[in-house]
């Protein structure tokens, strides 16, 4: 019998930690992530970003939001790595054992979301490059994205290794397309149009918001790393470096004038019968990355709620997914951004304080985790509604961690000491 480790299809542990000797390399594990943010969605991010605040105010709003997005995902990397736990087992620890059904079936289910969106947005740019049927490219993409995700994280890691060289090559050729018309100093200084009512805080938001939902769950991938420095090593692939990538060609060629949204896969589809083809292979494979990903999330977390097989949720899922890019769903678009922007940071912020203040122990307070992403949400809806010059995010993450680490302790205290108690007075 073929031993498991050397089977095609390999355990993936949804259902427990990633055991020490079932980790993988660090190169396996940052192409993993490098493979998924590096995706023509950031370049569609960054154009409209450059678009609305001009050049050097955009890319400053893009590095910032990448920054951010590393230190809130290498922090909640580094504790996959410590314990081996998937995204659903570290809200056990934090949401309680009933409790993390809501967070990350919450989570599991926007990502279904995600996957709905990037198959959509494949089946709508090959129509507009080459003129396909939308509807039968949206259920071909995402019978293959849904294949690549059945064979699990192993296949996550190959998808990256060909995604992101494809990207970088079609990126930096559309960027020498667009410098022909123009020159760095003149993208230096192009100064958007701030009319669309895009502000820097909001610029920020939009750049968190892209990722920060399977930027959470972030445990799913790097649980497989062998140790938190080499999460940290990989998450830095991810962001800042691949995300801001993808951002940075979008901002080039919409400063350049030569595209209105940062789509620079639209520049090479118009150099004729090739150029659409190379533009169509890339598309498949980018996307493939991306969607692979949230799928992977999505049934990683609803296999842990449900007690099933990653696989069988995976192909279930999947079908969901489909049926709703088919009808149409990438064009909520927006819509899904600002609503990420607004209820996930809070979760996040929530678990970085629990692991920070309770490190190892097996505390759970799961009224006061609830409590303190509560508090997140309702900071960043506020935010956003009074305040649309600051990024919601970032301060819906921050409040959920400062409500978290002053409150949780004393109540894990109080409730710790009242058992001690009880027995005492009943003693006497």
């Amino acid at each position: 019998m073929v031993k498991e480790e050397h089977s095609f299809l390999e355990n993936e542990f949804e259902h427990q930690p990633v055991p020490e000797q079932r980790r993988k390399s660090l190169l396996s594990v940052s192409l993993v992530w490098i493979g998924f943010p590096m995706v023509i969605t950031g370049a569609l991010v960054g154009g409209s970003i450059v678009s609305a605040l001009g050049f050097r105010t955009g890319i400053l709003a893009m590095l910032l939001g990448n920054l951010i997005l590393f230190a809130y995902v290498g922090m909640q990397s580094s504790i996959a790595a410590k314990t081996g736990m998937s995204f659903a087992l570290v809200a056990t620890r934090v949401f309680g054992p009933k409790g993390y059904r809501v967070t990350s079936g919450l989570l599991s289910t926007i990502v279904i979301g995600w996957f709905a969106v990037q198959t959509g947005l494949t089946g709508a740019s090959l129509h507009s490059s080459l003129g396909t049927s939308v509807f039968w490219i949206d259920i071909l993409a995402g019978i293959l994205f849904m294949g690549i995700t059945i064979i699990g994280v192993r296949a996550l890691s190959v998808i990256g290794a060909l995604s992101v060289p494809f990207f970088l090559i079609l990126g930096l050729y559309a960027v020498n397309i667009a410098l022909t018309h123009t020159t760095w100093s003149q993208i230096f200084q192009f100064a958007g149009h701030p009319a669309n009512g895009i502000s820097f805080g909001l610029a920020v938001t939009m750049v968190i918001a892209l990722f920060i939902d399977s930027g959470t769950m972030t445990p799913d991938f790097t649980r497989w790393a062998k140790s938190p420095r080499d999460a940290v090593i990989a998450t830095f692939t991810a962001f800042p470096f691949a995300n801001f990538m993808s951002m940075f060609f979008g901002a080039v060629v919409t400063a350049a004038g030569a595209s209105s949204n940062g789509d620079f896969s639209a520049i090479i589809a118009r150099l004729g019968p090739v150029g659409g083809l190379i533009a169509a292979a890339f598309l498949f494979v980018n996307s493939g990355s991306v969607c692979s990903h949230c799928l992977y999330n999505a049934a990683v977390g609803w296999s842990q709620i449900l007690g099933k097989k990653l696989r069988w949720m995976a192909f279930v899922l999947g079908i969901v997914g489909i049926s709703a890019a088919a009808a149409g769903m990438w064009n909520l678009l927006a819509t899904w951004l600002s609503f990420l922007g607004v209820i996930v940071p809070g979760i996040g912020g929530t678990i970085i304080g629990h692991f920070t203040m309770f490190k190892n122990s097996d505390v759970t307070v799961p009224k006061i985790a609830f409590a303190s992403w509560g508090a997140g949400a309702a900071s960043s809806l506020l935010a956003h509604i009074v305040a649309p010059g600051l990024s919601d995010a970032v301060i819906g993450m921050v409040v959920a961690f400062g409500v978290y680490v002053l409150v949780a302790p004393q109540f894990a205290a109080s409730r710790a000491i009242a058992p001690r108690m009880t027995i005492e007075e009943d003693l006497s």
